[in-house]
C-alpha cells in the first residue's frame, strides 16, 4: 500500500525510495505543459464533440420531437457549464490544500471516464443530462488544478506565453471537436464518435500517471539542478525578484520582522474572499464570462443554422468551425505580448474589434456561394478578435494573485492561492459556457439569427469597458507591465 500511495501522490516514502524512472523528463517544463494541454484539450473535446451529433441523436436515440431539438441541444450544452460553475471553486479550495496536484487530476479523470461511458450508452434525455453534469465536474478539477500546476512549474514572469499554449489547446479542441464529431458521425455512425473520446482518455490516463510535479521531483534531484530554479513558489515570488535574496534571509532583516510568518495566512477566511474584493480580478472574470459566452454561442446554433440555410449535413456543420479555429494558433504570441507589454490593450482591442463582425453576421441569410464565403470570413475575423482577448485574461489571474501577495507577503499562506484564483477563472468560463448556448439558442428561436448576432456584439462591449479601466491595474495609475517590473514590485493595482 505504501508503494501504491507513493506512486499516486509522488511523495517519497523514506531515504531508500528510488527516484521514478526518467524523472528529469517527467518533471520537465515541456512534459508538464504537454500533459496539462492534453488534459484541457480532452475535457473540452468531450464538451464539443457531440455538438453536431446532438440534433441527430436526440431524435433517433432519445425520441425527441423535431420541434424540441433546439431547446434540448441548448440544455445539454448548458448543464455542462452549470456543473463547471458549481464545482470549480471547491476544486480550487481543495487543490490549494492538497500536498499534490496529481491526485485531484486523477480524480477528475475518473469522473470524465464515467461521464463519457454514460453519454455513450444513454438512450434517454435524463441520462444525457447526468452525463453532461459529470463531464462538467471533471472539467472543473482539470482546469483548476492544471492551471495552478502550470504556475507552479513555469513561474509568473512567463505565464502569459505558457497559457497561450493552453488557450490553443482549449480553442482547438472545443472548436475542432464539432468538426471531427460531425465527420465521424456522418461516415461511421454514433459509437465511433465515442471511440475517439475513449482513445483521448487513455492517452490522458497515461500522461497523468507519468507526470511528476517539480516540487516532488526535488525529493530526489539536487537543489542546484538548473531546471528547479524556475519553480514558482508563492513564498519567494511574493517578496523578491526571483534569484535575488532567499526568503529565509529576508525573514531575518529588521524591516520585515513585524510581518507575519509566510506560512500563516493573514485572514481566517479562505483566500477566495480576498481575491473577490479585487476590482481588477472581477474585471478579468467578467471578461472571461463574455469571452466564453461568445465562443460557446456558436456551438448551439451553427450546426442547425448551416443545416437550414445552406442545407449542409453534420460533416459540413463540423467543417465550418475550422474558420474559427485557425486564428487561435496565434495564442502563444498574444500571451508573450501580454507578458511583455501588459494585458490591457490586447484585451480591449479583442472585444472591440469583434463587435462589427458580430453585427455583420445578420447579413448571412440565404444559400449562395457569396453568402458562404461571407459567413466563413466573418467567423475567422471573430476568431482573430477573441484570440487577442483570451490569453491576456488568463494571465491576468496570475498577475492579480502575485500583486496581492506582494502587498501583504504570506497573506495566502504557504500553499498560495493560485488554484483558488483559477477556480474563479474556471467558474467564469463555466458561466459563459452556461450562458452562451442558451442565449444563442433561445434568442435565435424567438427573434431570429440577426438579433442573436448583434446582441452578442453588444455583449462584447460590456467587457471592453471594465477591462479598459482595471485590467493590468487601474488605468489612472502607473502599473507594472513586464514580468520584470511586476517582480520588482511596481504598483499593480
Amino acid at each position: 500500500m505504501g508503494r501504491l500511495r507513493s506512486f499516486l501522490s509522488g511523495e517519497r516514502i523514506d531515504a531508500t525510495t528510488p527516484p521514478p524512472y526518467l524523472l528529469h523528463v517527467r518533471s520537465s517544463r515541456l512534459f508538464i505543459l504537454t500533459t496539462i494541454c492534453i488534459a484541457v484539450a480532452t475535457d473540452t473535446f468531450l464538451y464539443g464533440m457531440i455538438v453536431p451529433v446532438i440534433p441527430f441523436a436526440l431524435s433517433s436515440r432519445a425520441g425527441v420531437a423535431p420541434s424540441s431539438v433546439q431547446s434540448y441541444t441548448s440544455i445539454l450544452l448548458a448543464v455542462y457549464g452549470a456543473a463547471l460553475l458549481v464545482c470549480a471553486p471547491f476544486a480550487g479550495f481543495y487543490a490549494d490544500r492538497s500536498s499534490s496536484r496529481r491526485l485531484p487530476l486523477l480524480g477528475g479523470l475518473l469522473a470524465l471516464a464515467g461521464a463519457t461511458l454514460m453519454l455513450c450508452l444513454a438512450r434517454t434525455v435524463s441520462l444525457l443530462v447526468v452525463g453532461r453534469l459529470l463531464q462538467g465536474a471533471s472539467a472543473a478539477v482539470v482546469w483548476t488544478v492544471g492551471l495552478a500546476l502550470l504556475v507552479d512549474t513555469v513561474g509568473q514572469a512567463e505565464i502569459g506565453a505558457v497559457l497561450g499554449w493552453t488557450s490553443i489547446s482549449m480553442s482547438v479542441s472545443i472548436l475542432s471537436a464539432p468538426l471531427l464529431g460531425g465527420v465521424v458521425y456522418q461516415k461511421a455512425g454514433y459509437y465511433p464518435v465515442y471511440y475517439m473520446a475513449f482513445g483521448l482518455i487513455a492517452l490522458d490516463i497515461l500522461l497523468r500517471l507519468l507526470l511528476v510535479e517539480k516540487k516532488l521531483a526535488r525529493q530526489w534531484l539536487p537543489e542546484e539542478f538548473p531546471e528547479l530554479d524556475e519553480i514558482s513558489d508563492p513564498e519567494k515570488t511574493a517578496v523578491v525578484k526571483p534569484g535575488e535574496v532567499a526568503p529565509e534571509v529576508l525573514n531575518t532583516l529588521a524591516p520585515t520582522s513585524e510581518q507575519p510568518p509566510l506560512a500563516r495566512p493573514l485572514s481566517k477566511y479562505p483566500p477566495v474572499f480576498t481575491l473577490l474584493k479585487s476590482r481588477r480580478l472581477l474585471a478579468a472574470l467578467w471578461g472571461c464570462i463574455v469571452q466564453m459566452t461568445c465562443m460557446t454561442a456558436f456551438d448551439g446554433v451553427i450546426p442547425l443554422f448551416v443545416k437550414e440555410t445552406f442545407h449542409w449535413n453534420s460533416t459540413g456543420a463540423g467543417l465550418i468551425f475550422l474558420a474559427f479555429i485557425i486564428p487561435t494558433f496565434a495564442s502563444p504570441v498574444v500571451g508573450w505580448a501580454s507578458d511583455k507589454y501588459g494585458p490591457r490593450w490586447l484585451t480591449v482591442s479583442g472585444f472591440t474589434l469583434a463587435i462589427p463582425f458580430w453585427v455583420l453576421l445578420r447579413f448571412v441569410t440565404h444559400d449562395s456561394q457569396g453568402q458562404k464565403v461571407l459567413f466563413c470570413a466573418l467567423l475567422s475575423l471573430i476568431g482573430v478578435a477573441l484570440t487577442l482577448a483570451m490569453p491576456p485574461l488568463m494571465a491576468e489571474i496570475t498577475y492579480v494573485v502575485e500583486a496581492k501577495e506582494r502587498e501583504s507577503p504570506g497573506r495566502f499562506g504557504k500553499t498560495g492561492a493560485y488554484a483558488q484564483a483559477y477556480g474563479l477563472f474556471v467558474t467564469a468560463l463555466a458561466a459563459g459556457t452556461l450562458i452562451g448556448p442558451v442565449w444563442a439558442g433561445y434568442v435565435r428561436t424567438a427573434a431570429g439569427w440577426g438579433t442573436m448576432s448583434w446582441s452578442l456584439g453588444l455583449f462584447g462591449l460590456s467587457a471592453a469597458v471594465p477591462c479598459l479601466i482595471w485590467t493590468g491595474g487601474l488605468i489612472t495609475e502607473i502599473n507594472a507591465k513586464t514580468g520584470e517590473e511586476r517582480a520588482a514590485g511596481r504598483p499593480s493595482e
